[in-house]
C-alpha cells in the first residue's frame, strides 16, 4: 500500500467517526448547552493526545510553525464548530448538514484562487458531491431558503473550508500530533469564550446525562479523527481532502439508521451512492495509467 492510498484511508476513517458522532452529538448536546458540550469535547482531545505526544517525541514542546499552526487551526475550528451549534438549533438539521459540507465546494474555489491543484477530475466530483449531499440532506419538496440558521451554516461552512486549507499550508513543516493537541486546546478556549458569554449553565447532573456521547465525541471524534485528519492530509489535495470528509453525511445516515431506528429512503440511498462515485471519480487519474499498464 503507498503513502497516498494510506493517507485516503486515514481520511475515510475520519469521515467514518466524524458520521457516527453526528448521533453522540444529538443525545449529548440535548443533556448539555451547546458550548459547555464543544470545551469539553475539546478539553478532552487535548489531554488524550499529551501521552502520545510525549510516547512519539519525548517532549511536549511544539516548535514555531506547529504552535501556530495549532492556533490558527485551533481558531478555525472553535468558530466553525460554534456557528455549526448555534445554526443547527435555528435550521432543520437536513439544511444544517447540506450547508456545512459545503465547505468541500468552498475548499475547490479557494484552493483555485490560492493555485492549489485542482484539475478537472476534482471539479466534476466535486458536482456530483453537491448532488449526493443535496438528495442525503434535503427533503423531496423542501426548499433551501435563507433563514438566519442557514447563514450561520454558511459561515460555519467557510471555516471549515479556511481550516482545511490552514492544515494544507502547515503540515508540511510542523509535528502533527502536536498540532493536533494545540488545536483541540485553541478551539476549547474559543468554545470556552463563547460558553462564558452565552450564559450557559452545567451542572454535575447534565454532564452525567451526556457522558457516553461526550466520551465519544472527546476521544474518537475530537482526539482520534481530527488527528487522524491532520495526518490523513498530508499529501492528498485539499479539495480531494476535503470530498472525502464529507462522507461523513453518508455514515451519519448509517448511523441514524443503526443506533436510532431510522430508516434510509430510496433517495438518500441513491445520494449515497453518488457520494462514493464522486470519490472514485478523483481517483481516476490515479487510477486508469494502473488499469492501462494491466492491459
Amino acid at each position: 500500500m503507498n503513502k497516498k492510498t494510506r493517507h485516503l484511508l486515514l481520511l475515510l476513517l475520519t469521515a467514518v467517526i466524524w458520521g457516527f458522532a453526528f448521533t453522540a452529538q444529538s443525545f449529548g448536546g440535548g443533556a448539555m448547552g451547546a458550548y459547555s458540550f464543544n470545551t469539553l469535547r475539546y478539553v478532552i482531545g487535548f489531554l488524550v493526545l499529551q501521552p502520545v505526544i510525549l510516547k512519539l517525541s519525548g517532549s511536549l514542546r511544539p516548535d514555531k510553525n506547529t504552535l501556530l499552526g495549532g492556533i490558527f487551526c485551533g481558531i478555525c475550528l472553535g468558530v466553525a464548530s460554534s456557528l455549526q451549534q448555534v445554526g443547527i438549533l435555528l435550521t432543520t438539521p437536513g439544511k444544517a448538514g447540506f450547508l456545512t459540507a459545503f465547505y468541500m465546494v468552498l475548499v475547490a474555489v479557494f484552493g483555485f484562487f490560492l493555485k492549489k491543484k485542482t484539475d478537472k477530475t476534482t471539479w466534476i466530483a466535486v458536482i456530483l458531491g453537491v448532488a449526493g449531499l443535496w438528495l442525503i440532506c434535503i427533503p423531496k419538496g423542501e426548499n433551501l431558503t435563507v433563514s438566519r440558521g442557514d447563514l450561520l451554516c454558511i459561515l460555519c461552512a467557510v471555516f471549515f473550508a479556511v481550516h482545511i486549507l490552514v492544515i494544507d499550508h502547515f503540515i508540511v513543516k510542523a509535528d502533527a500530533v502536536k498540532m493536533a493537541a494545540i488545536q483541540f486546546l485553541t478551539a476549547a478556549a474559543v468554545s470556552g469564550i463563547c460558553w462564558l458569554f452565552s450564559g450557559e449553565t452545567l451542572t454535575l447532573s447534565m454532564v452525567k446525562e451526556g457522558l457516553l456521547p461526550l466520551l465519544y465525541v472527546g476521544l474518537l471524534s475530537t482526539g482520534a479523527a481530527y488527528t487522524l485528519q491532520i495526518v490523513g492530509q498530508e499529501g492528498v489535495e485539499p479539495a480531494i481532502a476535503s470530498l472525502i470528509m464529507s462522507l461523513e453525511s453518508v455514515f451519519s445516515l448509517l448511523g441514524e439508521a443503526i443506533f436510532m431506528g431510522l430508516s434510509v429512503t430510496g433517495r438518500e440511498f441513491l445520494g449515497c451512492v453518488i457520494m462514493f462515485a464522486a470519490i472514485l471519480v478523483t481517483q481516476l487519474p490515479d487510477l486508469l495509467p494502473v488499469l492501462r499498464k494491466g492491459k
